[in-house]
């Protein structure tokens, strides 16, 4: 079901990819994905090939850098994206290729991790970090305080070494999927408006840095070079609009976990 767009002060055309154990109908990238969308951006899900297959193990990084630059390609070329700044993340799994993609020298005016991978779970010593250091654009890390994959006392060294790059919003009680405990005074949808809230703000100076972008920055702005098109598998996108908002169909149910 398409998101209904919005008027709001937001520019940015957002892609966000879903984390590895859920796809692009999980409530809570749904609610992200609508959230921003009705807070003016131009904003876009879709799935991985491997979720799209009905396969529950993650496609090879290869498959998934690609995948998703295809996705990024396809928003980027839309006339609704044209001359807004482009900012990549998703979910988990889905911001984590999105900084590869950046890391590679994809264009990107932002990147917005909701939940960031930091380390496996159970594993803190085992870092994914390195390739952040070769991303020149803003990011805004969204993490809660029960993050099993993203110990917070090892994310702050990281966010020392980005300097004013990175910007932390931390979700008080909140694990991986951005669940709170009753305990907390609030629900999990109160938290996730909170995750809408921090990214709408991140993405407003996004917005606000950028005031060419309602002119002429769609002919100045570095363009990533459409690739052939997507297989079938990798097709399936669902796209949150500013105006009339449109989506192509995309396997129905909900899933859980990242």
């Amino acid at each position: 079901m398409p998101a209904p767009g919005g008027s709001g002060p937001l520019t940015a055309a957002v892609v966000l990819g879903h984390g590895a154990g859920a796809d692009m109908t999980n409530a809570f990238l749904s609610a992200v994905h609508e959230g921003l969308a009705a807070r003016g951006a131009v904003v876009l899900k879709f799935n991985f090939a491997y979720t799209e297959a009905g396969r529950k193990a993650p496609d090879a990084p290869a498959k998934l850098v690609a995948t998703y630059r295809a996705a990024a390609a396809w928003l980027a070329g839309e006339p609704e994206a044209a001359g807004r700044p482009l900012v990549l993340g998703g979910k988990s799994m889905g911001g984590r290729i999105a900084s590869h993609l950046a890391a590679e020298g994809d264009h990107a005016d932002g990147l917005l991790f909701l939940g960031y991978p930091l380390h496996p779970a159970g594993r803190p010593g085992t870092l994914r970090d390195r390739h952040l250091a070769s991303i020149t654009a803003p990011m805004l890390f969204v993490t809660g305080t029960r993050d099993a994959l993203c110990d917070l006392a090892l994310l702050g060294p990281v966010l020392e070494r980005l300097g004013n790059r990175a910007t932390l919003a931390v979700i008080e009680d909140g694990d991986h999927s951005f669940h709170v405990r009753r305990s907390s005074g609030r629900d999990d949808a109160a938290a996730r408006e909170e995750v809408i809230e921090a990214s709408a703000r991140w993405l407003s100076g996004i917005s606000a840095s950028r005031p060419e972008a309602a002119g002429d920055a769609s002919r100045s702005r570095p363009r990533p070079s459409p690739p052939a098109p997507p297989s079938p598998a990798a097709a399936p996108l669902r796209r949150a609009k500013s105006t009339a908002p449109s989506s192509s169909s995309g396997r129905g149910g909900t899933r859980k976990g990242r």
